[in-house]
C-alpha cells in the first residue's frame, strides 16, 4: 500500500500555545504526508476519535504544560481501548529528559524537544510509518491464519 502517510497533530488539554505543532503540521505536509490538525485544547477522547475516524497512521501530541505524562498516557490508553495498536504515537514539547524513558515505555516512539529540526521529524515519519504499516499486516495475517484453522463454529461466533 503506497498511500501518503497521514498524520494527526493534536494539543491536548489546556495548553493555548500551538505555534510548534503548526510549524510541524506544515513541515510534514511539505515533505508529502497528509496532515490533521485538531486544534487547542483537545481531550483524549477528541483525539483517538478523529485518530480513528481519518484512518491516520501516526499521532503526534504537542504539550507544553508539563502534563505531557498524563496526556500521553491517556491517548495511548484510549488508542488500546478502541482496538487501534498500528498508530504510531510521538510528540514534542517540553519534556524533561526524566520522563522520556517512562513515556517509550508508555508506548511512545519519540519525543522531540524544542528547536528540534523539522527534517528530523519527516526522517523519522518516513522511517517508522512503513515499519508500523508492516507489522500491522503481519499481524492481521496471523489472525485471519489462526481463524482459518478454526472449526467453522468457533470460527463464525
Amino acid at each position: 500500500m503506497n498511500r501518503p502517510i497521514r498524520v494527526l497533530i493534536a494539543k491536548p488539554g489546556l495548553d493555548g500555545h500551538d505555534r510548534g505543532a503548526k510549524v510541524v503540521a506544515r513541515a510534514l505536509r511539505d515533505a508529502g504526508m497528509e496532515v490533521v490538525y485538531t486544534g487547542l485544547r483537545q481531550s483524549a477522547e477528541a483525539i483517538v476519535s478523529a485518530a480513528v475516524q481519518e484512518d491516520v497512521d501516526a499521532v503526534g501530541l504537542s504539550v507544553l504544560s508539563g502534563a505531557h505524562l498524563q496526556h500521553f498516557g491517556d491517548v495511548i490508553d484510549r488508542l488500546r481501548a478502541a482496538g487501534v495498536d498500528d498508530v504510531l504515537v510521538f510528540g514534542g514539547g517540553i519534556v524533561p529528559d526524566g520522563d522520556r524513558s517512562t513515556l517509550q515505555h508508555m508506548g511512545v516512539g519519540e519525543v522531540f524537544g524544542p528547536g528540534s529540526p523539522t527534517s528530523v521529524m519527516v526522517a523519522y515519519l518516513q522511517r517508522e510509518v512503513p515499519r508500523q504499516r508492516e507489522l500491522a499486516h503481519q499481524r492481521a495475517l496471523a489472525r485471519q491464519r489462526t481463524l482459518a484453522q478454526l472449526p467453522e463454529t468457533e470460527a463464525g461466533s
